[in-house]
């Protein structure tokens, strides 16, 4: 069946009190999309982050980032005053979040909630006791991180470090108020999450979810459970992942994760990513997989280099990890992200596993080679996307090409008089057109925005994850483009 829908990450909701979150405003986007023709809300991790601000980089595959909890929610419920929230200082800029100050602003607010909260309700009690497989680990490391400063648990005194039992004992003594505190947090969380993800199945939106293929290294995956990963006996890394250098980088990306320990997996029956994706299929309807690539085969970096240059490629556990999740889970509906360079092997895994791939519009056109990423070169089961958070808006991308590809461009679209103002449609309608199943477009390209409204630039900090939209941007007359150029290319 072919479908359509739009990538917004939900920080990029035009909520109050800062940054999107699971508010008012996430509810009418759904409306929006519904009244669009479009069936798909494709968002980023909603990990808790830290430095860096990256949701790709959490401090837990398994809980939510307090960010997203809804503040006005909190009010209704008694638990917070509006004064409150008005007097926190959240950032002053509509259209971009201030990391900064949500750091200092929402945790202040929420502990006041926390104060008031009762902790003896039978849904809240039932919480704990349904997610107790993660939540307390990943409480208690929350807890004994704050409590040193912040600093990576490899950095805590080696009992803590190395998880012995007295030393937890001890801190969940002394920390108690802080571990119940987080607790709190994810309960909130995840009960405002499950209202929206409710809201959007009654009314025919599935939820694209995302998952990166490594965990943090600093977080409680990694503390909890340092056996699933190739640690020494001081639980430090033996290697890091990352890419190796390529035309874009002559000393590839050191992207510094640990590296999992594929053979303890395997001996367990991938116990630790069931666990993973059975947790994401009860968030989502659909989970992207990003680097798929490193389940086939993964780049190892010998820990402490600094760069990705010595690195070597190892083996995945390939076909096996997913006809596993098959046979465990049912089938699962996966989209397998599987852009740069691939080799005859990943593509007969993508191929194998029956998940869609994916084509960016924004690497089809360059003018000195034959694309895979062209549509006429695409197959059904693939996902196509005019560009994805990592890539730059269609308008600010287009502005940026050389003469060349921007004139290959316009031939095979034959839009040589299509204003420049709107030039993003026609990438749009490019997408809309193709053959692959389902079209994702960045709510961005819609509105025909430029760089300002990037989401991340790869390896740089500061500018990213921060673009926000505007009150009043999503108008009537988006909603009946959106759904006339849908509704043309058969996918509603």
């Amino acid at each position: 069946m072919r479908e359509s829908g739009i990538l917004l990450p939900v920080s990029s909701l035009s909520s109050k009190y800062g940054i999107g979150c699971f508010s008012k405003e996430a509810y009418e986007f759904i409306d929006f999309l519904k009244a669009a023709g479009q069936k798909e809300w494709q968002i980023l991790p909603l990990g808790p982050t830290g430095y860096g601000d990256s949701p790709y980089q959490a401090f837990s595959t398994f809980a939510g980032n307090p960010y997203y909890i809804d503040l006005e929610t909190l009010i209704q419920q008694g638990l917070l005053t509006e004064e409150e929230c008005e007097q926190a200082d959240f950032g002053s800029c509509e259209s971009y979040v201030d990391y900064e100050k949500m750091y200092f602003a929402r945790f202040a607010v929420l502990k006041k909630a926390f104060a008031r909260f009762d902790q003896n309700t039978e849904d809240y009690i039932e919480f704990i006791r349904r997610e107790d497989y993660w939540l307390e680990d990943y409480c208690l490391y929350m807890a004994v991180k704050d409590s040193l400063g912040g600093v990576a648990w490899t950095e805590w005194e080696p009992a803590l470090r190395d998880r012995h039992e007295v030393a937890l004992e001890a801190a969940r003594k002394v920390l108690s108020e802080e571990i119940v505190f987080y607790r709190f947090q994810q309960y909130m969380f995840y009960k405002q999450w499950n209202g929206i993800h409710d809201y959007a199945k009654n009314n025919g939106v599935k939820i694209i979810g995302d998952i990166p293929i490594y965990v943090a290294f600093d977080s409680a995956d990694t503390w909890s459970n340092p056996e699933l990963f190739q640690f020494t006996e001081a639980n430090l890394p033996k290697a890091v992942a990352g890419c190796p250098p390529d035309g874009f980088s002559a000393t590839g990306q050191l992207w510094g994760n640990p590296l999992y320990d594929w053979e303890y997996h395997k001996k367990t029956g991938y116990a630790w990513w069931q666990k993973r994706i059975s947790h994401c299929f009860k968030m989502y309807d659909v989970v992207r997989v990003d680097h798929f690539r490193g389940f086939d085969e993964y780049y190892s970096i010998p820990y402490g280099d600094k760069t990705a240059q010595f690195g070597h490629w190892e083996k995945g556990p390939g076909l096996e990890l997913f006809e596993t999740l098959k046979n465990n889970l049912g089938d699962l509906s996966i989209i397998a992200e599987d852009l740069g360079f691939l080799t005859e092997s990943v593509l007969k895994l993508v191929k194998d596993t029956g998940y869609p791939g994916m084509k960016v519009l924004q690497f089809a056109f360059d003018s000195r080679e034959e694309s895979d990423y062209l549509p006429h070169n695409y197959s059904r089961n693939c996902v196509v996307y005019t560009g994805t958070h990592d890539n730059d808006t269609v308008m600010g991308w287009y502005d940026s090409m050389n003469e060349h590809d921007r004139d290959f461009a316009s031939r095979y679209m034959n839009n040589a008089r299509t204003p420049h103002d709107e030039i993003a449609w026609d990438f749009i309608r490019l997408a809309q057109a193709s053959v692959a199943d389902l079209c994702i477009i960045p709510i961005q390209d819609y509105l025909c925005l430029g760089k300002e409204a990037r989401i991340n630039t790869p390896s740089t900090l500061g500018d990213n994850w921060k673009w926000r939209l505007k009150k009043g941007q999503l108008t009537d007359t988006l909603i009946e483009n959106i759904r006339r150029i849908t509704r043309l290319y058969g996918r509603i």
